[in-house]
Formats: C-alpha cells, structure tokens, sequence
C-alpha cells in the first residue's frame, strides 16, 4: 500500500507545484523556500537536535508549552520547527526568534524525507497533532529516529477518511515510538486504526499562559475604546462567516457598539475590510494604530500574533470557524483570559475542550449567527453574567493543566 500512496503522491506532484504558484498569488510566502519541500537545505545545525512538526498556524502555537518544556528538560539539544505553510512559520518566527531553528517539511516522498532526516540527523521527531506521513515515518523508524504524534486528535469524520485505506494506516501508525492523545474518544480511534502504545495526556493548549505583556496591550487598547464602550470580537474567523456576522450587527440594541472582526488568515484582510464597507460600516484598521473614532462601529484586527491582547480587550469573544462547518478555532485562549466565549454549532476540531468549557459555564454554544446576535447583546448588557463566565474560564483552564510534562514523560531521545 505504502508503494501505491507513494506513486500516487509522485504523480500529484505537478498539481502541488501549482497549487503553491496559485496561493502564491495572495501570499508570496508560498514561493519562497521551494527547495527545502523536496529535503534541500543549506546550513548545518551544531548541537544535537530534537525536532518538532507543526504544520500551522494553530500548531505552532500549540507547540509553545512543548518546546519551552523540551529546553528545560533537554539544554544540550537545538530545537528544529518545520511547517507546511507560511503563515504557520511566520507565526514561529514571531514566537521564538532565533531561539528555533524553522524549514519546511519535504513533501512526503521517500528521497525528499530521507534527505530531510540525513541533514538534521534529528534525535527525535514529535509531529503535533493530525500529521500522518507514511513514507517520513517509516524513515523515521528505519533510522531508528524515535517519532511521537503529540497533542493527537481524531474526528469521527477524520477517522473514517483513514480507515478506508486502513492498511497504510495501520502500517504507519504502528511505526510510530508512541502516541499522546488529547482525549479518550481520539485514543480509541486511533487504536481502531491500528496504533499501539497509546496514551491520554490531555490537551497541551492548556498549558499556553497568557503573555503577560500581550494582556497588558490589550488593557491599553480596552482603555482606548472606551471603558464604558461594549465591546464584541469576533476572533478568528473563517470564509464566509463574516458576513454571516455583518448582517446581524445591527439587530444589536446597543448604545455605540464596537466589533472587532480578526480574521484567521491575514491573505483575507482585504477581502474583510471591502465586505465591512459593503455593509455599511465604519471601519478602522489595527495597523494604522490610531485612536479609535467614537462613530467607528468595526475594528479590522489585521495583525498576526497578537490574540491574546484582542481577548484581553473585549468584553465578550466569539471564537470563530464555528458558525459554517470549519469544527472551530482555539477557544482555550480566550478562556486563559478570563473572557467569556460564544461558540457556533460545529467544533470538531476542539470536541472536548468546547464541551468542557460549556459544561463549565465558560461558554454558550449558539446555533446560528441571529442567536449569536441576541446572546452577545444579553451579555454585554449583563456585567455579572459575564463576570461568572470569566471566572469558570479561568478555573476550566486551571482544572486541565499539566498535559505537557505528560506529554514529555513518553519522549526518549536516540543516544548519538
């Protein structure tokens, strides 16, 4: 089967190749660094190294608590970040500077990964979450590179994707070291499909603490509005939801509401900003940093890295990709800081932890963007509710802590 899929990928190639010409045209990022998809890299990494996978923007950001873990736990080794897009490894640019070294992961054909391993000679590989490569981690295991899937999550729809070619699955899922799942209902699937020393340690999420300078910028901004100003975001927000929210603003019976709209890729600032207009808005942008107009109604959040300040200065959060079949953005983050959450119909990417938050009282799920409409001017009306709901994020964050050092409790290095 690994033969037949490795075919398949080498006769896709063409197709991969102009789908980076096609994103390229709204982010030239995509054309830079071709070279090291297919395993060419210049420059040699001197201390031993432990390599990490994180395939986007959402991972990278994941990854934090791990790599912050793995120096501490391992100071003698140099941390390697690889991604697939440039979103995901301009995000670790930001994060950790020239603390990481970052490339891109080769495309998943058999000489591209084995030069990829031969030229970082990694001490082991952890590959967050929903990556499964066949032909790297077979290499992997042929080197005797120990390789952990970390953080791993499943869906239901997910699973049945992989289980109709259920014998590569298995094959590749066996030669993983081990595997850290998020949830129990991810580890039983994956063990459905043939994985075998699996463990259930929690989402590391959790253990992503609010960058004490980012909530202090968003202090600031929330004084800038306006203390008394009600303030909505919509955070992380997917094609096509936007305007889902634009219709229903005005439904909203609120003295001079402000709504912060950041969508979830930068590519789509512009397109945001135009539909904003087309509603009939007045709209600011965060990049041209100046006060904020009492008549301006939306806030554009064009800015990377700076979630954690836009929660810190809403009153309340609806975290995107949840209102249209996306299966919804990191809600964690805004619990960390205490804002209380509204939430769409779909968030399979974030089952358990959006339950959870429910089930906490940390936040609402809303059926559509009408109810979404009417639960966010309930709570901007109502201080105390919100007060109750910022309290039950932040002790549902407290309550699930502590999956990292689980997660590095399973990791065992390759002895040079």
């Amino acid at each position: 089967m690994r033969r037949f899929y490795t075919i398949a990928l080498f006769l896709l190639l063409p197709r991969a190749l102009l789908h980076l010409l096609w994103r390229a045209r709204r982010q030239r990022g995509y054309v830079h660094n071709v070279a090291e998809r297919f395993g060419v890299y210049s420059g040699a990494v001197g201390q031993p190294v432990i390599w990490l996978h994180a395939v986007s923007v959402g991972e990278t950001r994941a990854a934090q608590p791990v790599i912050r873990m793995l120096r501490a736990r391992h100071p003698d080794h140099h941390i390697l970040l690889t991604h697939m897009t440039p979103t995901g490894r301009e995000t670790g640019q930001q994060l950790f500077g020239d603390s990481v070294s970052q490339c891109y992961l080769p495309y998943d054909l058999p000489w591209a990964v084995a030069r990829f391993l031969d030229h970082f000679r990694p001490s082991a590989g952890l590959i967050m979450e929903t990556e499964i490569w066949p032909n790297l981690i077979h290499a992997c295991a042929a080197r005797g590179i120990p390789c952990y899937l970390v953080n791993a999550r499943l869906s239901e729809k997910s699973f049945r994707g992989y289980r109709r070619f259920g014998s590569l699955a298995r094959q590749t899922l066996e030669a993983l070291t081990a595997i850290s799942a998020q949830a129990a209902s991810d580890a039983q699937r994956l063990t459905a499909l043939g994985a075998r020393n699996v463990h259930v340690t929690g989402n590391v999420k959790f253990d992503i603490a609010p960058p004490e300078a980012m909530v202090a910028l968003g202090r600031q901004w929330r004084s800038a509005y306006g203390e008394t100003r009600p303030v909505l975001l919509a955070a992380s927000t997917r094609d096509g939801e936007e305007a889902l929210i634009l219709a229903c603003l005005r439904d909203v019976d609120m003295p001079e509401p402000l709504t912060v709209i950041v969508p979830r890729h930068p590519q789509r600032f512009e397109e945001v900003a135009q539909l904003v207009g087309k509603h009939g808005f007045r709209l600011q942008r965060r990049s041209e940093n100046a006060r904020i107009a009492p008549e301006t109604q939306v806030l554009l959040g064009d800015s990377m890295g700076e979630m954690f300040a836009y929660y810190a200065a809403c009153d309340v959060a609806f975290v995107g990709g949840s209102l249209l079949p996306y299966g919804a953005q990191n809600l964690i983050e805004a619990c960390a800081v205490g804002t209380p959450v509204l939430i769409g119909p779909s968030s399979f990417n974030f089952t358990e932890a959006a339950e959870g938050a429910v089930a906490a009282g940390a936040a609402i799920r809303v059926t559509d963007a009408a109810a979404l409409a009417r639960e966010a001017q309930r709570l901007l009306r109502d201080r105390d509710a919100r007060e109750r709901m910022s309290r039950a994020g932040l002790a549902f964050c407290a309550l699930h802590r502590g999956a990292t050092a689980r997660v590095l409790d399973l990791i065992t290095l390759r002895s040079s």
